[in-house]
């Protein structure tokens, strides 16, 4: 099969509508691999040849969308959009946040309760399409540029 293949994009469909309606829970590759009737292996080379991202990064970006509306529109505790969203760790959610998001989810919060602006006259599929963290490498390759920019080597010059 090929991506060209209709019914192996029916099927990565399918997979990609169960990681939207559910993204809070956990998707490793073999469960998303069963929803689409293929091996593991085909299923993230299909995935990432189809949607331009391997799945894990899809569902890291849905979780950072919901928890950024979940921050936006309602007054729940940090730690309770963490466990809404999918995350195990406050831990790990606030640092994940952080790194694709630039801020923190608290900072998030702040910024967007201070702006007075009234989100409603735009339709949702534009406010969610703006608003979508841009994940186009790795979270940890990110941390890793972050760490390497910080880290700049002390020149001597010789006169």
């Amino acid at each position: 099969m090929t991506l060209q293949d209709p019914d192996l994009l029916r099927r990565l469909l399918r997979a990609r509508d169960r990681l939207d309606a559910a993204s809070h829970e956990a998707w490793p590759v073999r469960r998303l691999a069963r929803v689409s009737g293929v091996s593991e292996a085909h299923f993230a080379r299909s995935f990432r040849e189809a949607f331009g991202v391997p799945p894990h990064r899809y569902l890291l970006t849905r979780r950072i969308e919901r928890a950024t509306a979940l921050l936006r529109e309602t007054d729940l505790p940090v730690t309770e959009i963490a466990l809404r969203t999918g995350w195990q760790s406050l831990g790990t959610f606030g640092r994940t946040f952080r790194d694709v998001m630039g801020e923190s989810p608290g900072a998030i919060r702040a910024r967007e309760r201070a702006a007075s602006h009234d989100p409603r006259p735009v339709p949702p599929c534009f406010l969610h399409a703006a608003q979508r963290p841009h994940l186009t490498i790795a979270v940890s390759e990110k941390r890793r540029r972050v760490a390497a920019d910080t880290k700049a080597p002390m020149t001597t010059e010789v006169p």
